[in-house]
């Protein structure tokens, strides 16, 4: 089965209708694998411009047939060709005869088997897990002293070589004995585990192993393609590596020199991961044997904790006055000083400020509104000398604001996420330029440079350290630098793909339904020198997402790098297994995706980029970085924003500098290219409506261990908690809160004519409920479906709880599912806080499935609260707002700035757009505590980009 040609694997349902399509023919087949059911598949099958899908069902007994109607008897088959070929015979059943099957396109060879520098061949693996009895007593004879221990243990090495064939490979290993040991021993003394010197030795002694493996690898993936079935010139170049078809018996196993071969290539991942930690292990028992004190820097003494120093910043009040704001963060106040003024000129209490509006027409200028007696409340504008001052200020402020506050649980966290390309090389004793984004970009003031942040996130890939050393190590330098003792919420590794989740003390209770996971997209998605990593939790009541990945390295593998976009979004296991159905980047509130994405310039290097960078030209090289254009081309990362990059290219440096870029590479094969670019990226997904700001984005100029520049950003982050009815449950009847829908009308990209039914699922509802059969259906332009729904056939859901305040922060998710094949066309997130009230609000929204954009829906809908629930209350990051002109209100009666209102990224003119009040007729808040606060979502866009738009507009 495994080599049947018509049989695709895991592909989506959109891509086999696109197959079918261009093969155009009536009777064109292929078979897939099923979304809906494991282990079961789909049979898609092309009729009068229409894909009919089958599925095939497997019994108890393994034996396969294609679902019937019930009452009708079905056929079964022991194997799946058996099967396609009885259905290729006419008047069984199908609305034709399987005639021409669609070819699966053949895969693209993969880059080689680890980074591009070619250092990472024996490291890669160092960190898989390795026991090995024994490891670590070969030196349990005494020793006199250090310099014996060289001698010991080259002594031992002449008695093996002896009786080994490899006298060469001893050769190398000899020289590391003799000269290089002792500076190992001496850093271990020094507490620097990282036996640099040996992964030089391993990887010089291996190289020659490195340059066979690449030359026999391009042999056999050459050989590979000689094989390859026909494919159209027109058929994208994909094909995936299911379970069943690695683990099914092939020819590879039948000639025992193959197998041995197998087992060889085996052992030596096996000792090469095992090497440097049972070398490690056994220094350490001898240093520690012969009283060589071995200091961990993380048993190091913290430094106290210290109280956050007074901040006190230069502004202009008015059009030339000149005054200074001090910032007690521990008192809670702030205070006014004109220039040549020995005392404040005014002093105000935390609890006192109202708003903090901060311009978008000045960037370096803030507004601050606050109650001030006898008056009721006065506003005054203030610049600072940048718009990074004016960030530090509102930054501390808002942490004055939550150290201040009476809540048990707070509403606002700030997450750091770092990633860096580590090169397979040990890091720097200090990390404390990524670790407080410090250096080129948007980086961090250095009076908030140092104050510590809720959740640290680093993403690593070719990272040659061991997992619990890096832990540790990681650990010790926030000690270090934050005088707190982070703790572990999750480590996941593949190879040397690591990401490590650590969080303050006091939020370890906080933190649960913790979930990891990996992804392989190396050389047949079956190595892990390329992949992703994953962490998911709650934070309370908000669901997190951080993705660390590494993938495809060349200018040229543009296409395989999407593909292992594609792939990672597929097959990572993450989140409430509920929503195992729904797109990865619509289980989580908030989605972080991060790593060495390893997108490249289209632009000549020495003549174009490098004048660029020089100039700090970044726009010209932005418009042709590939993942931008990418994602402009909707390929990959849908809906998913990033930061403004204002530094460099964080790839490719000449190491131990980063005065210039390597850009030349010479291999066995012949000089290969590698452009600057910005191969290191930081993005992020969240729900409608949710509060998440990127405070910086940036790299390091200073940590030159590696090709790569660590890269950082930070963000602040609006988390729910559990929510407590501040009405206690009495004897009578509890009033519900309802949502009710008017209408829903969807348009899907597909050649099906299924009927479908909606799925609706929230964490505010007990379980899941569907909606009835579609009530119309029209397909007026070939490849799109249109869907309607009346409100007779969609359910009323009661959530849980009615109160507006735990309503407010919820979402629905809703999947559009066939009725006969139960697979998804498509699924969409709804928040519920715009749609409260009595009158029906229009939503508006885009369909996603499995990384792509498959329609979009729209429709009106309401969430009614009882009135005696609809009481609420100002999140902590409420009280800061944006103001879009900057006009001037009157001294003592600040007017409050208009709410940004959430706009989805519609092509131009493709949708009308409703704009919902915030929350309908509940009571409205104070009148200067406005809800604005800035959204996560890009800009809209500024043309067509989806056909299927136009027939909400009647357009032909």
């Amino acid at each position: 089965m495994a080599a049947a040609s018509w049989y695709h694997r895991d592909i989506s349902r959109v891509v086999a209708e696109e197959l079918l399509a261009k093969a155009g023919r009536d009777g064109c087949f292929l078979v897939r694998d099923s979304e809906s059911v494991s282990g079961a598949y789909a049979l898609c099958l092309l009729f009068q411009q229409h894909v009919h899908t089958y599925r095939i069902l497997p019994d108890d007994e393994g034996l396969l047939s294609v679902q019937t109607i019930r009452g009708i008897q079905a056929k079964c088959f022991r194997t799946l060709p058996d099967l396609i070929g009885a259905y290729q015979q006419p008047n069984n059943g199908l609305v034709t005869p399987l005639l021409y099957p669609v070819l699966r396109a053949r895969q693209g060879a993969d880059e080689d088997s680890d980074g591009e520098d070619g250092r990472g061949g024996g490291h890669v693996a160092s960190a898989v897990p390795a026991g090995g009895a024994g490891a670590g007593t070969w030196l349990g004879v005494p020793i006199a002293g250090r310099t014996h221990i060289s001698q010991q243990l080259h002594q031992r090495l002449q008695e093996q070589v002896h009786s080994s064939p490899a006298s060469d490979f001893m050769g190398f290993m000899a020289e590391y004995l003799n000269h290089h040991l002792q500076l190992d021993l001496e850093a271990l003394r020094h507490g620097h585990p990282q036996l640099r010197h040996l992964s030089t030795a391993l990887v010089t002694a291996c190289r020659a192993l490195h340059r066979r493996i690449d030359f026999t690898l391009a042999g056999l993936e050459t050989l590979a393609r000689v094989f390859d079935p026909p494919m159209s010139p027109r058929s994208p170049a994909r094909e995936q590596v299911s379970p069943r078809a690695t683990a099914a018996p092939g020819f590879l196993t039948s000639d025992p020199d193959l197998e041995l071969l197998l087992n060889k290539i085996s052992t030596v991942n096996h000792l090469l991961s095992s090497l440097e930690k049972k070398v490690l292990k056994s220094l350490q028992e001898t240093v520690s044997r012969h009283n060589l004190a071995l200091p961990s820097v993380a048993a190091a003494p913290p430094p106290a904790a210290k109280p956050l120093a007074v901040q006190s910043f230069e502004v202009k009040v008015g059009k030339s006055q000149r005054a200074a704001l001090t910032v007690d963060v521990e008192s809670g106040t702030v205070a006014i000083t004109k220039r040549g003024s020995g005392s404040p000129e005014e002093t105000i209490p935390q609890d006192k400020i109202l708003q903090l509006i901060k311009y978008q027409s000045v960037q370096s200028k803030v507004r601050l509104v606050y109650d001030r007696e006898p008056q009721r409340s006065l506003s005054r504008d203030f610049i600072f000398p940048s718009a990074r001052k004016r960030e530090a200020f509102c930054q501390l402020l808002q942490l004055m604001k939550i150290q201040h506050s009476n809540l048990d649980e707070p509403d606002l966290i700030s997450v750091y996420v770092g990633t860096w390309n580590m090169g397979s090389t040990p890091p720097p004793r200090s990390l404390a330029s990524w670790l407080t984004s410090r250096g080129l970009g948007r980086t961090q003031d250095e009076t908030t440079a140092c104050i510590p942040h809720d959740i640290y996130v680093i993403g690593t890939q070719e990272n040659s350290l061991g997992d619990r050393e890096w832990v540790e190590f990681l650990r010790a330098s926030l000690k270090t630098l934050m005088a707190i003792d982070y703790r572990v919420v999750a480590l996941q590794c593949l190879w040397s793909i690591k990401i490590v989740v650590l969080v303050k003390p006091e939020h370890e209770r906080r933190i649960s339904h913790v979930h990891t996971s990996s992804v392989k997209t190396g050389i047949a998605n079956t190595l892990g020198n390329k992949g992703a990593v994953g962490v998911s939790f709650l934070f309370n009541g908000t669901s997190f997402g951080f993705v660390n990945c590494h993938l495809a390295s060349g200018s040229e593998k543009t296409h395989r790098r999407n593909q292992n976009y594609s792939d990672i979004l597929r097959s990572l296991v993450l989140g409430d297994k509920r929503l195992s159905a729904f797109d990865l980047t619509l289980r989580f509130t908030h989605l972080f995706w991060f790593g060495d994405l390893n997108y490249r310039l289209d632009m000549d290097v020495q003549q174009d980029i490098l004048a660029h960078v020089t100039k700090k030209e970044f726009e010209a090289l932005l418009a042709v970085d590939q993942l931008n254009l990418e994602r402009e081309k909707n390929k990959v990362f849908l809906r998913f924003s990033e930061g403004d990059i204002s530094f460099p290219p964080t790839y490719r440096y000449e190491r131990g500098s980063r005065d210039s870029y390597m850009w030349q590479k010479f291999k066995p094969t012949g000089m290969r290219i590698n452009v600057p670019s910005w191969c290191d990226r930081i993005l992020w997904k969240s729900h409608p409506e949710t509060h998440v700001v990127c405070n910086s984005y940036g790299c390091t100029d200073d940590i030159v261990t590696s090709d790569h520049s660590p890269v950082f950003a930070t963000f602040e982050v609006g988390v729910t908690s559990q929510f407590v009815p501040k009405k206690a449950p009495g004897s009578s009847p509890e009033p519900l809160a309802c949502i009710e829908w008017e209408s829903i009308e969807v348009i899907v990209k597909t050649a099906s004519r299924s009927k479908c039914y909606i799925e609706f699922h929230s964490y505010c509802l007990e379980e899941a409920q569907r909606s009835g059969e579609n009530t119309s259906q029209s397909c007026d332009i070939p490849g799109f479906l249109k869907l309607g729904w009346s409100a007779k056939h969609l359910p009323v859901l009661n959530p849980i709880l009615p109160d507006l305040e735990y309503l407010g922060d919820q979402h629905l998710l809703l999947s559009i599912k066939g009725v006969e094949s139960c697979e998804s066309y498509g699924e969409c997130c709804i928040a519920m806080r715009s749609m409260i009230g009595s009158m029906a609000q229009q939503f508006e929204t885009f369909l996603f499935h499995r990384g792509e954009e498959t329609g979009s829906m729209r429709g009106w809908m309401k969430v009614r609260v009882p009135k005696d629930r609809r009481s609420t209350r100002e999140r902590l990051y409420e009280w800061i707002s944006f103001e879009e002109e900057d006009a001037e209100p009157a001294a003592d009666a600040p007017t409050c700035p208009k709410p940004p209102l959430q706009r989805l990224r519609y092509p131009s003119g493709a949708l009308p757009h409703h704009e919902p009040q915030p929350w309908g007729d509940a009571e409205p808040p104070p009148a200067v505590l406005c809800r604005s606060r800035p959204r996560s979502l890009p800009e809209p866009a500024a043309g067509y980009t989806n056909p299927a738009y136009f027939i909400f507009e009647g357009v032909p």
